[in-house]
């Protein structure tokens, strides 16, 4: 492992660096050990509470793995917060429902040699004619389902896996797969299964949402977790969840002997249980149905993340019974992210918002977790040399968190025989202007304001939440509209209005209702946003939401910005050399000022707001603000802090003063805990310029 400096186990988890993760962390290391402790937790919350993961199964499993031999060997310092302490996760989301029968998890296996033991180990002490099942592990969400005499009466998610979970059962029943009544049922019976989103529905619901400019979901299960919680059941049926049931939990007026006498119940009355799951008895066969199960992954409509071993007798799991966390008649072997070599077609270039050009590899398509690959990004000429790439290499391709695609190595002996190094070209390969590399940085920039390839990434910015916040403006209607000429640069966007008609005639917005209502959301921006949104979508280099408020409050308008001196410039806080002289070489450009003139030609704010001070109580202090307030917005706050003295920052460092947390506090919060940075609530913020009651 290369040496990380005086890097936390934080900053060792960014990016590519996530798989280090683990080591990390060294067995004498107390601190080491719980800041481990801390990010396993932060990821869990995100996985349960938010709905999206920033890593891969895997790669938390491996961490995870490195946390129990720490436990192992330092038992006195397992922290009642350790993730291994722990089933699920809180329930705090909706209505809270006891649980009749603990959903436990199921103990992680990753080695045949797991699998071998374990299996070996159950027919040694129940006799070599113990069957057993291996059936496909569904990434989705856990839920129990609840008949009392037939009728479907309760649906509950896993919760905390103890004690109880979230109350889902009017979404659950907008579910197709769902049955809401059996037939001949007994008195009462509980079922568990996984609900989960086909990919097909998966790119469905992200088609829809990027049409509307919202936020797309990373992956189906974060997509079904965030369905099945929603208020509106409208929505959780339009997204078409689907629902595998694998368990019966407990049952009043029927017994069941074995798991699938309780699977072949289920089939006869309608319910959907785990399809594709195999009877053996020995080690051998066990483990050649994990590797169908593996070699069947692509073939499937659905994501798994895993093959189940499980007792099939009853009787026998009764007998084992569980730990606190896992029963002991079941393990979960988990596949490592899949990888496949491939054939290195071409390499092409991108140009982006910022003039910045990105080679990406295609190649000879590949199947990886479910979806057929073929192109993946390069970053920059360092990191192709670093590889050491050329046209016709075979390649070995993977998904990053099951979601990326990356290039993890080169096959050098496979190399043809009049194999060159790829160069990145010198030139824009959108408009042919002269690419330019900045000084100590690895990228190609275009520097040309008017290349279109910029400008449908220029655009983006511009219509985003963070600046002009024009609502519906997704990317989808930006690139027919820049094909077919009505956008040529940002400016542009006021013009629409005029070629209304045209717009009509495009069909680029579907119904007249629609592009109306899009002509409205622009004039509207024009009312409401102030200048910091306004200097924020100018697109200049390292100017973003914070950068652009911290520069409104220095200066009284975005004319004064643009007369600045590199020194006044520089006199701001947050500002840096080379980002004033980003500022000053974007203001002296012709067409950038062009630009700027047109915009505020058609009624764009460019005064600073005239923000009242309410004291200094805060002075000398810098809050970074992450999570959701209650009862007041991020902005609301922002200005709060900034009205009583205080400075709001972007991102949590050393020198942070503050972080105000609300609910689903994301990274921010685990790299405040890394930095002892206080974390305060809202309340207590108030409370530093209220004073006490």
């Amino acid at each position: 492992m290369e040496d990380n400096g005086n890097l936390s186990l934080f900053d060792l988890l960014e990016e590519d660096n996530i798989k280090s993760a683990p080591e990390a962390a060294p067995a004498d290391d107390r601190q080491a050990y719980e800041e481990l402790v801390r990010t396993l937790n932060h990821y869990a919350e995100c996985y349960y509470d938010q709905d999206e993961s920033p890593i891969s199964d895997y790669e938390y499993d491996m961490m995870n793995n490195r946390l129990k031999e720490i436990e192992k060997e330092h038992p006195d310092w397992i922290s009642e917060d350790s993730p291994s302490k722990r089933v699920g996760w809180k329930a705090e989301k909706g209505v809270l429902v006891k649980h009749d029968v603990p959903m436990l998890s199921l103990q992680d296996v990753f080695s045949r040699q797991e699998v071998d033991d374990f299996v070996n180990e159950v027919r040694e002490e129940f006799g070599p004619d113990t069957e057993f099942l291996v059936e496909t592990k569904i990434d989705g969400l856990s839920c129990a389902l609840r008949y009392d005499n037939g009728d479907l009466t309760m649906a509950v998610t896993r919760g905390d896996g103890i004690t109880e979970g979230e109350d889902v059962t009017m979404n659950v029943k907008t579910i197709s797969d769902v049955v809401k009544h059996l037939d001949n049922a007994p008195e009462y019976l509980e079922i568990r299964g996984e609900v989960y989103m086909t990919r097909k529905a998966f790119e469905e619901v992200n088609r829809a949402a990027e049409e509307d400019g919202k936020k797309t979901f990373a992956n189906p299960r974060n997509c079904a977790a965030g369905t099945l919680r929603q208020i509106d059941t409208r929505i959780t049926r339009e997204r078409n969840l689907s629902l595998f049931i694998f368990n019966v939990q407990t049952s009043r007026g029927i017994e069941f002997k074995t798991h699938t006498e309780g699977y072949e119940y289920l089939k006869a009355r309608g319910v959907k249980v785990i399809e594709l799951y195999y009877r053996c008895h020995t080690a051998d066969e066990v483990w050649e149905a994990i590797q169908k199960i593996g070699d069947a992954r692509s073939s499937l409509e659905y994501d798994i993340d895993g093959a189940v071993v499980k007792i099939n007798d009853l009787s026998v799991r009764e007998r084992m019974g569980n730990t606190i966390k896992f029963p002991r008649w079941a393990v979960a072997y988990k596949y490592p992210p899949e990888e496949k070599e491939t054939k290195l077609l071409s390499i092409e270039t991108d140009t982006g918002r910022t003039g910045r050009v990105t080679p990406v590899a295609i190649f000879e398509p590949v199947n990886l977790c479910g979806t057929t690959v073929t192109r993946a990004t390069l970053h920059n000429q360092a990191f192709i040399d670093e590889l050491g790439l050329g046209i016709g290499d075979t390649i070995r391709v993977y998904k990053s968190g099951e979601i990326i695609p990356k290039i993890k190595s080169v096959n050098k002996d496979l190399r043809p025989s009049d194999w060159k190094p790829y160069v990145m070209p010198s030139e824009c390969p959108i408009c042919g202007h002269k690419l330019v590399r900045e000084e100590d940085a690895a990228d190609l920039k275009c520097v040309n304001p008017l290349c279109p390839g910029t400008l449908v990434h220029r655009i983006e910015n511009f219509v985003s939440r963070d600046c002009l916040d024009i609502k519906g403006f997704g990317t989808e209607y930006i690139r027919k509209l820049v094909d077919q000429g009505f956008l040529k640069d940002i400016t542009d966007i006021f013009r629409l209005k005029e070629r209304r008609d045209e717009l009509l005639e495009s069909k680029i917005f579907g119904r007249e209702k629609n592009t109306d209502k899009l002509l409205d959301a622009i004039d509207q921006s024009v009312l409401s946003a102030g200048a910091e949104r306004v200097l924020a979508g100018l697109n200049i280099p390292g100017i973003g939401k914070a950068t652009s408020r911290e520069l409104m409050k220095n200066f009284s308008s975005i004319d004064d910005i643009a007369a600045a001196d590199v020194d006044k410039l520089v006199a701001v806080g947050d500002i840096g050399l080379i980002t004033a002289n980003g500022i000053k070489e974007f203001f002296s450009d012709p067409e950038e000022m062009r630009i700027v003139n047109d915009l505020k030609s058609f009624g764009l704010n460019f005064a600073a707001e005239e923000k009242e001070s309410l004291g200094s109580e805060l002075e000398g202090k810098a809050f970074c603000i992450t999570g959701t307030l209650t009862g007041m917005t991020r902005d609301e706050a922002s200005a709060l802090i900034e009205a009583h003295g205080g400075k709001v920052v972007s991102s949590v460092t050393g020198k942070t003063s503050y972080l105000l947390a609300g609910e689903n506090a994301g990274s921010k919060l685990t790299k405040a805990q890394s930095l002892n940075v206080p974390v305060i609530s809202l309340e207590e913020l108030k409370a530093m310029f209220e004073g006490e009651d």
